[in-house]
């Protein structure tokens, strides 16, 4: 209650939507807010999204919360997505897809006028029979269509101060910035489309320990459900919460968990101030100029804005048109002063170059802003040019360093690639926009927990494979042998086959072991490469470039 009356996460009037998975903390968290709706002045529905995954377990687990809906006369939203579909089409693991969809679910109760793939499953609502006095009966309804505004004005999500350490934690072990070191915001704002305002998802418990809601619910004699794969350690997140935090507080500081949460919130803060310098600067000191390159083509007349600029469908050829209507970085120069970059902080430095990066849509890591910076320093003729991500260039001149966006008269966004890849690791791909990763999945897991956890059709045989892979665009002349087909064939064919245009075709990913191809992006691999049970598997996957600091949990 003190945490939500301090940040005013909720205000008397709301509709509030308690979102309810069926487990230990968002079970509790719909006890809490049952307690203290009347309190608070608050409406309460339950929320509810099945993602499918875990069979008969799954639907056991809608039956359960929209129970505890009816039981204490709540209306009931609940839905569903192809959590598998959109990870195979988007390149990404389970359960980036499965938050990726329930979000989505959210966000269109609170009002959003996104688009997601989701399908309302029965029961569709629940609401009590009367406007009296709640007395534990409900009935089903559908949801009105269209779809009004917004159903709610916000979500509580049941984060607590575990998944916040687990989240810091997790994120320092793979690599982040401050940004990261954010970890779960108490809040996340959500636009709606066709009027003002905004609806929220929030977390009230955050400042609450996961045991404390677990003897709270067995006080209450209130049951809760369990996920399988909640308690197997071979899953990093279970890992981290089982086995390394547990060391962590018995060996070195009890109250590390609540270190983790400090940390968090005053990253929060610090990065709350640099966002409202970072944005002056881009204003001020960084100036954007039209390439010379456009100059006299149709579209580009006069002083344009810093987007993906789209020329004019009559004068221009069919090939330079695609190339400029395709989504990728602002078509802009970049200018900064180097007297003033160079006499500034090291840390302004960094913001300054990052910002310019995100800005232009240039996928700039750690090391390439290093990189700039030392080449923005040097001393040496005007003119000399660095080369960056996706065809981009830095060109020194005596009082500027200028980023300059590649010309795609030549098609300077789209060369060949190559990187290696260790197994596990994981390396980012600039050209595609995305960090490939390398997971290793040990013969120990579970069947059920593997198949909830990933695609069997792209786990790939541990002991086939080196030490070493490769991640390139194919190559004229590459083969690749899907699973279910009856024979290798030209990875060309296979693209035209699934209607891939360019130049998306020519950057498709495939990850080669040797000269032999093993992955595939969109395809199942080879048969005779395929991880049973029982065998240490690799996955191969994607995610964006510019989620990978896992910012968004």
């Amino acid at each position: 209650m003190g945490q939500i009356q301090r940040e005013e996460l909720l205000r008397a009037g709301d509709r509030v939507g308690v979102a309810v998975s069926g487990g230990i903390d968002s079970v509790a968290l719909l006890r809490v807010m049952i307690e203290l709706c009347q309190e608070l002045g608050i409406v309460l529905s339950v929320v509810h999204f099945d993602h499918g995954l875990r069979g008969a377990e799954s639907d056991s687990d809608q039956e359960f919360v929209a129970g505890l809906a009816r039981e204490h006369g709540l209306e009931f939203h609940a839905a569903s997505g192809d959590v598998a579909q959109l990870a195979s089409e988007e390149h990404s693991g389970l359960e980036a897809a499965a938050r990726e969809l329930r979000y989505g679910f959210f966000r269109s109760l609170l009002g959003s006028d996104e688009v997601d793939e989701i399908e309302p499953a029965f029961p569709q609502g629940l609401k009590p029979e009367s406007s009296g006095q709640l007395d534990g009966t409900t009935e089903a309804v559908p949801f009105p269509s269209p779809t009004p505004p917004h159903i709610l004005d916000r979500i509580v999500t049941g984060h607590t101060l575990d998944d916040q350490a687990e989240t810091v934690l997790m994120r320092v072990i793979r690599g982040t910035g401050l940004r990261g070191l954010g970890g779960i915001y108490p809040r996340i704002l959500v636009e709606r489309g066709d009027e003002d305002g905004h609806g929220e998802i929030v977390r009230p418990l955050l400042g609450i320990r996961r045991w404390e809601l677990e003897q709270y619910l067995v006080d209450l004699k209130q049951p809760w459900r369990e996920d399988s794969t909640n308690a197997d350690s071979k899953f990093a997140r279970n890992r981290v919460r089982r086995l390394v935090l547990p060391l962590l507080e018995r060996e070195f500081n009890p109250a590390v968990v609540e270190s983790f949460s400090e940390l968090a919130e005053i990253a929060r803060d610090e990065e709350d101030y640099w966002e409202n310098e970072v944005s002056g600067w881009l204003g001020t000191v960084v100036q954007w100029s039209q390439p010379e390159w456009t100059r006299g083509l149709p579209g580009f007349e006069g002083s344009q804005p810093l987007v993906q600029i789209q020329a004019s469908q009559s004068a221009l050829s069919p090939e330079l048109l695609e190339r400029l209507e395709q989504a990728g970085p602002a078509i802009m120069n970049a200018s900064v002063s180097r007297p003033w970059l160079l006499t500034e902080p090291r840390a302004v430095q960094r913001r300054v170059v990052k910002a310019i990066g995100e800005e232009a849509g240039i996928p700039l890591e750690f090391k390439h802003v290093e990189e700039i910076l030392r080449f923005a320093a040097e001393d040496g003729p005007s003119g000399k040019e660095l080369s960056l991500p996706l065809g981009w260039k830095l060109r020194r001149e005596p009082e500027a360093v200028v980023f300059v966006t590649p010309d795609l008269r030549r098609q300077e966004r789209i060369p060949d690639y190559e990187y290696a890849l260790a197994v596990p690791g994981r390396v980012l791909v600039p050209e595609l926009g995305v960090v490939v990763e390398a997971v290793l999945v040990a013969r120990q897991v579970p069947q059920e927990a593997r198949v909830a956890e990933y695609n069997p059709q792209e786990l790939l045989r541990a002991e086939l494979l080196p030490g070493y892979l490769t991640v390139r665009n194919w190559r004229a002349g590459d083969r690749f042998w899907p699973a279910h087909t009856k024979s290798a064939k030209k990875i060309k064919e296979l693209l035209q086959e699934r209607h891939v245009d360019q130049p998306q075709r020519r950057l498709w990913p495939v990850v080669a072991s040797r000269e032999e191809i093993v992955w595939m992006r969109g395809f199942p691999v080879p048969a005779r490469l395929r991880a049973e049970f029982g065998q240490e598997a690799v996955l191969i996957r994607e995610m964006p470039w510019e989620v990978y600091d896992f910012t968004n949990l």
